[in-house]
């Protein structure tokens, strides 16, 4: 994108809709959706290069998925900031183990303030994440909008950023002796909310997350191999959290961990990212070497979310995406490794 869409009326209006339209379904059910949205672009895509045609007519993936109707950073942004701001009003009710404000899968219905909050913050993820694609900030400009956009909300409406001391950072053992006992799922402060809110608590001991990151890694980088995609395996870790939105216990969350993986293994080509087929990769990449590096770059996914939640979500009121942020920074190892001439390409990460 362009710095001169930054203003445009008509890109605004859509940004402020998208991020409405996430209040109003919840914030993790608007991001089901993009997922849905990511696998059908990215088949249709598919379908498409293999006929040999130069050019996609319609990028599903970048437009709606990606792009103001679904994009995470628009959506899932303002469903986050807006489920902030309905908390702090007092709007919300139900018996939530956590703060409210983390409660993500819930939609947050119809009412004007809720949804213009909404609205406004898809605005600001839309223009992070437009200013990091424009000057070519080496990250996912979607995952920095969605990071920016949660630092946005919480210091607009009041919350702390991180919500304890450093040396409280890693520290789960309240959470780990709170679910020994019958009568609570966690040791609990005076308010009654739980001393310490793991993101997942069936996902954030290190031995788990690093084993669930590899396996993830190896599905990332073989779907990557076989399509020439980079988002499809993510698409799919996405599409799987509808479980989770309805309830399903202990679906582990995996999109942090797909997508660097895919990528990894689509950076080892020597070809653009608009060229990639099956063909291509096949050619120039042993399937071995893609699986491992992609079970290299799957638990580097899944141990950084883990340090981000540890920081920012577990002591702290509101939503805070581990994964979004995790995907932040693996995408700039990506990028480091292309600069430096350890990987040919860094497929879909902009180089400065």
């Amino acid at each position: 994108m362009a710095l001169s869409e930054l203003w445009a009326v008509e890109m605004l209006l859509a940004a402020f809709a998208g991020g409405a339209f996430g209040a109003a379904i919840g914030a993790l059910p608007s991001f089901t959706l993009a997922g849905l949205l990511v696998v059908v672009g990215e088949l249709y895509k598919l379908v498409v290069r293999t006929t040999g045609a130069d050019a996609v007519p319609v990028d599903i993936t970048g437009t709606i998925g990606f792009g103001v109707v679904l994009g995470p950073h628009v959506a899932f942004g303002g469903g986050a900031a807006a489920l902030a701001y309905a908390t702090k009003q007092g709007y919300l009710d139900g018996d939530f183990e956590y703060h409210p404000a983390k409660d993500v899968a819930r939609g947050l219905g119809s009412k004007p303030d809720v949804l213009a909050v909404g609205g406004v913050f898809g605005v600001v993820g839309y223009w992070i994440a437009t200013v990091s694609s424009s000057v070519s900030v080496p990250v996912d400009p979607v995952a920095l909008g969605v990071v920016g956009s949660a630092v946005a909300h919480r210091l607009a409406f009041g919350y702390s950023l991180v919500g304890a001391a450093p040396s409280e950072w890693f520290d789960m053992r309240p959470d780990e002796r709170g679910r020994d006992t019958e009568d609570s799922g966690g040791a609990v402060t005076d308010g009654g909310t739980p001393a310490v809110e793991p993101w997942l608590p069936y996902q954030y001991r290190w031995s788990d997350v690093a084993m669930l990151g590899a396996v993830v890694g190896v599905l990332g980088g073989y779907v990557a191999y076989l399509t020439a995609s980079p988002f499809l395996a993510f698409g799919i870790s996405v599409v799987a959290l509808v479980f989770v939105n309805a309830g399903v216990a202990n679906v582990p969350v995996t999109h942090h961990m797909s997508l660097p993986a895919s990528t990894a293994a689509l950076a080892l080509v020597d070809a653009p990212a608009a060229q990639l087929t099956p063909a291509v990769v096949a050619g120039s990449v042993p399937l071995g070497l893609a699986l491992l590096v992609g079970a290299a770059f799957g638990v580097l996914g899944s141990l950084l979310g883990e340090v981000v939640q540890r920081i920012f979500y577990a002591h702290a009121e509101t939503h805070f995406d581990p994964p979004a942020a995790s995907i932040v920074l693996t995408s700039l190892v990506v990028a480091l490794l292309a600069l430096l001439g350890v990987v040919e390409s860094p497929v879909w990460v902009p180089l400065p």
